[in-house]
């Protein structure tokens, strides 16, 4: 009996441990790295990573002007929530309209998760209908790992100072479901209208949610 009992209690601890792990996969863990990584409130760190159309594209061109950074990944059901009912794109469309610069970046590994070709790349923002300035292809996760980018989908702004304003998650649903899209609070809508305005953001960090960013 005693051994019975001690089994399922050594059964049950593990089924917590497993889901905890799980959990953490797509909350966002702290990583080594973490220290280093960009900092709300400083200088955005510049960086150069190659577009999909086979051309260097370095942070420090767009000096002078509001920049959107967008980790991604299109296997990500967290991702494809914000596609599929269109809010990705939407938000694209409203924020490139104002004249913002906006950067999707692709931190995949080969042969991990979201990992993809150049053409792909231009395949899925042709197919989704998205429309960022350009999509980057971040590979070694050096940019990735530049800003401390956890989860996909990851969110940065920096002002017209370079500054960076905010970091974190798109919004305050985090979940998979469509139909939470609707009645979020978007966050970087919010802080692209705060800088618009010559305003502090009001929620400059967030805890970003989703996939883990998939670097090797």
């Amino acid at each position: 009996m005693r051994e019975t009992m001690s089994r399922r209690h050594f059964l049950t601890t593990t089924g917590i441990f497993i889901l905890v792990g799980q959990a953490a996969s797509t909350v966002g863990p702290s990583p080594s790295w973490g220290a280093a990584a960009a900092k709300v409130g400083e200088p955005a760190p510049d960086f150069t990573a190659p577009s999909t159309k086979g051309t260097p594209v370095g942070l420090d061109a767009y000096k002078g002007k509001v920049v959107v950074l967008e980790w991604t990944n299109h296997e990500c059901p967290y991702v494809r929530k914000h596609y599929e009912s269109g809010n990705m794109q939407a938000l694209q469309r409203e924020a490139t309209g104002q004249g913002v610069i906006w950067l999707t970046l692709i931190s995949s590994a080969k042969g991990e998760q979201g990992f993809v070709s150049a053409a792909q790349a231009d395949e899925l923002t042709t197919t989704r209908k998205a429309a960022p300035t350009a999509v980057l292809l971040d590979e070694k996760g050096s940019v990735g790992h530049l800003y401390g980018a956890t989860n996909t989908p990851h969110m940065y702004v920096v002002d017209k100072t370079g500054m960076l304003v905010y970091a974190g998650a798109i919004d305050d649903r985090p979940t998979t479901r469509r139909s939470d899209v609707q009645g979020a609070n978007n966050y970087v809508r919010a802080a692209l209208d705060s800088v618009a305005t010559g305003q502090p953001v009001k929620t400059p960090v967030t805890r970003a949610y989703g996939c883990t960013v998939k670097y090797s």
